[in-house]
């Protein structure tokens, strides 16, 4: 049986990326995309995710969830950091225009996520590539909700090195430090995919010219190509390493049972102010904490097999028009 899960994003290019590969992933059961706002504004987030769905065009079309936040946290990154516009693109998508037509039925991303669960109970697992606020005012909507779910899986923090956006902390985490910290104290059970692991991962330029030439020229191919390419050429200006890292796609193989990894059973919190330590990840590991253990964060993960399971996805999405193959 598919594992069923929701996708919470903010879909820069990785995280579309990784959209695509989920709903190409016949282990993986999509029923909800919800749009957060966080490497691009939470109503962009919303278009870039319907216009996902409508290019590669599922057997299964997902329920896609709204964010009406009309700004990003990206917009308030403190100077001196690579802006999210230079990296994804104007819109996220690259260089990529997501015109959707006007939508109807429209749900709110915390409405549609406590619908799905209640309407499947202790099957559905929520994958967050982006900030916790989602699933933090889910939890407020319906306080039964954590024990509802098959688990969370959170693309975020850092437990040992230095942060992205901060020394201390890493973006998503930092973009909505009160959701995450309320998240974190919740009893629903939790794998935290942290910097530390989340951005080993990558694909060398020399990886993706290789990985283009081998994606056919169908809609989904080019759309996908394109992001790749334009990946490189901001990775090669604004960032020190010589490969694209592909954190969400560490998430998803998790996700789908796609890679081996360890864990580390930690009593986890969320610093929620500090000018210099907002956001930060806090992992209590003494033998005599004063809190319970509420979360397993990823200590290590096959790289290969994660990179691996991505560009096979790519590949399959891209096979025809409708990403059906």
């Amino acid at each position: 049986m598919s594992q069923k899960i929701i996708i919470d994003a903010d879909p820069g290019i990785v995280d579309a990326l990784a959209v695509l590969v989920a709903l190409a992933d016949p282990s993986i059961d999509v029923m909800g995309l919800t749009a957060v706002s966080g490497s691009v504004s939470g109503v962009q987030a919303t278009r870039n995710l319907h216009y996902l769905v409508g290019l590669a065009d599922p057997l299964r079309h997902p329920r896609v969830g709204q964010s009406d936040i009309a700004e990003s946290p990206a917009d308030h990154i403190p100077a001196g950091m690579p802006l999210q516009q230079s990296l994804n693109g104007r819109m996220g998508l690259g260089e990529v225009d997501p015109l959707v037509p006007d939508l109807h039925n429209r749900r709110e991303s915390p409405k549609l996520i406590v619908e799905l669960v209640r309407e499947h109970p202790q099957e559905i697992r929520i994958v967050t590539l982006g900030p916790l606020t989602n699933v933090a005012m889910a939890f407020d909507l319906d306080p039964d909700l954590p024990l509802l779910l098959n688990g969370l899986i959170c693309l975020g923090g850092v437990t040992q090195h230095s942060g992205d956006v901060t020394p201390a902390a890493e973006f998503n985490m930092w973009s909505d430090p009160q959701a995450a910290r309320a998240v974190m104290r919740s009893p629903v059970g939790k794998i935290i995919v942290p910097l530390d692991v989340s951005n080993d991962p990558g694909l060398t330029f020399d990886d993706i010219d290789r990985l283009s030439g081998l994606i056919p020229s169908t809609p989904v191919g080019e759309f996908v190509i394109g992001l790749l390419q334009f990946a490189v050429r901001a990775n090669r200006q604004f960032l020190p390493r010589e490969e694209v890292p592909i954190p969400a796609a560490a998430a998803l193989a998790i996700a789908a049972h796609a890679t081996k990894f360890m864990t580390e059973t930690v009593a986890l919190d969320v610093e929620t102010t500090g000018e210099l330590t907002a956001g930060m990840t806090i992992a209590d590991r003494r033998p005599f904490r004063p809190r319970q253990t509420n979360a397993e964060v990823i200590t290590q993960i096959d790289v290969p097999s994660v990179i691996d399971y991505f560009c096979r996805g790519l590949r399959r999405i891209a096979v025809s028009f409708d990403g059906r193959s």
